[in-house]
């Protein structure tokens, strides 16, 4: 219960900064169940180039696969903001993330639901 509300925090949290830099939040569709086989070919389409083709980073990007895109720490709102918006370098020495104007706000929460299987079974949770 307290790391559900953690996690509902920072959410919170990166929705008021992005809010606060006018930057739009994307939304899935209302009712939109993600779906981990409907995001691994998207994953493989818009995302394996930089992040690696089992999630474990390239020279690139980096793993998705670390720790520190558990849940907790980058909750799936900070993926909806990367895609949409790109994101500053912060954690890796990769330099910043671009946009990726190609996919929608759902596509991003069926390729959230394949990272997250992924990381689950890599025991990050």
């Amino acid at each position: 219960m307290i790391r559900r509300t953690g996690v509902f925090l920072m959410g919170i949290l990166l929705a008021g900064t992005a809010i606060a830099q006018g930057m739009p939040v994307p939304r899935p569709s209302a009712g939109l169940m993600p779906n981990p086989t409907m995001g691994k070919p998207l994953f493989e389409q818009n995302c394996a180039s930089c992040h690696g083709a089992n999630l474990d980073g390239s020279e690139q990007g980096p793993s998705l696969l670390h720790k520190v895109y558990e849940p907790s720490h980058h909750g799936d709102i900070a993926f909806q903001l990367a895609a949409k918006n790109g994101t500053r370098a912060h954690h890796w020495p990769f330099g910043d993330m671009p946009p990726v104007p190609a996919v929608t706000p759902d596509d991003v929460a069926h390729i959230t639901a394949y990272v997250r299987m992924h990381q689950r079974r890599a025991g990050i949770r």
